[in-house]
């Protein structure tokens, strides 16, 4: 990818997008990104040498100059601030600039009414793995956006891991699974760590053994044809001790958990899309 790349904002997960970008092979002299603090800068510039980082402390136009000439623009600030940046970039965006939000529960049509009209815009789910090069990113075109446009998005996320496109109205859906997924797996790791100090193990050791476990189970389902189905009941055969384990977790309909803490995540996400739509009012 040549065209200019600009991330207004470098929090965690717009900092782990871009350094996916770098590492996919994309040249530093063509990503611009924005902090607020000045004091940032000497940090991020020894991290990516060659990307250009403007601070709007000492630059308070920064975030409008970093957009001119780019051909994506990725907006990594709190959600309900994504409006009003969307707003002040307006007039500095190329009408072909593709406008990505990675903001929670914004939906695409809020963000369209504060930016010129017609200018294309995506939805972003991404989740904290990206950060290791092994998340997921689901994309969710606008009104206007072409083909073209939502690739040149894909090739922004692809090296930070996978992406999938879905339409607008399933990104809740999205979220409860693999947004707010990791933290389904380190809950669990926290439950395996207590179960082994309960039984008697060292605290430090159980810990190590339930974060090593999980983290090595991850890996494992990122092999190549692998499926969580089939790598469990390659562990619980019918006299396996695993599987009084998992008769247990039956048994409490775990599963029906699970569903029903997504559905809670969904619920929630509603409720704040909804306070949002009244900040945007006011």
């Amino acid at each position: 990818m040549t065209s200019m790349i600009a991330f207004l904002g470098c929090g965690e997960m717009n900092e782990a997008i871009m350094a996916g970008l770098l590492e996919a092979g994309t040249a530093p002299e063509d990503v611009v990104a924005t902090v607020r603090r000045a004091e940032r800068v000497p940090g991020l510039a020894s991290r990516y040498p060659g990307v250009r980082f403007i601070s709007s402390e000492e630059e308070p136009e920064g975030n409008r100059s970093a957009c001119e000439g780019a051909a994506v623009v990725v907006l990594g600030v709190k959600p309900g601030d994504t409006v009003g940046l969307a707003r002040a970039i307006g007039p500095s965006l190329r009408p072909d600039a593709v406008v990505v939000s990675v903001a929670a529960a914004l939906p695409l049509a809020q963000l369209e009414a504060a930016l010129p009209q017609g200018q294309p815009v995506i939805r972003s789910m991404p989740n904290t793995p990206l950060k290791l090069g092994r998340g997921v990113v689901s994309l969710s075109p606008g009104s206007t956006c072409s083909p073209a446009q939502l690739q040149q998005a894909r090739a922004v996320f692809e090296g930070s891991g996978t992406v999938v496109e879905v339409p607008e109205e399933q990104i809740a859906l999205v979220s409860a699974i693999s947004g707010s997924g990791p933290a389904y797996a380190y809950y669990l790791a926290e439950a395996m760590a207590a179960a082994g100090e309960e039984l008697g193990l060292d605290r430090e050791l159980s810990e190590l053994l339930a974060q090593e476990t999980v983290a090595g189970a991850g890996l494992m389902l990122g092999e190549p044809g692998a499926t969580a189905t089939a790598l469990r009941n390659a562990m619980t055969g019918p006299e396996t001790i695993t599987s009084r384990a998992i008769a247990v977790f039956d048994g409490r309909d775990v599963p029906g958990i699970i569903a029903e803490g997504a559905r809670a995540t969904v619920k929630r996400t509603a409720e704040i899309t909804a306070l949002l739509g009244e900040t945007a009012l006011d």
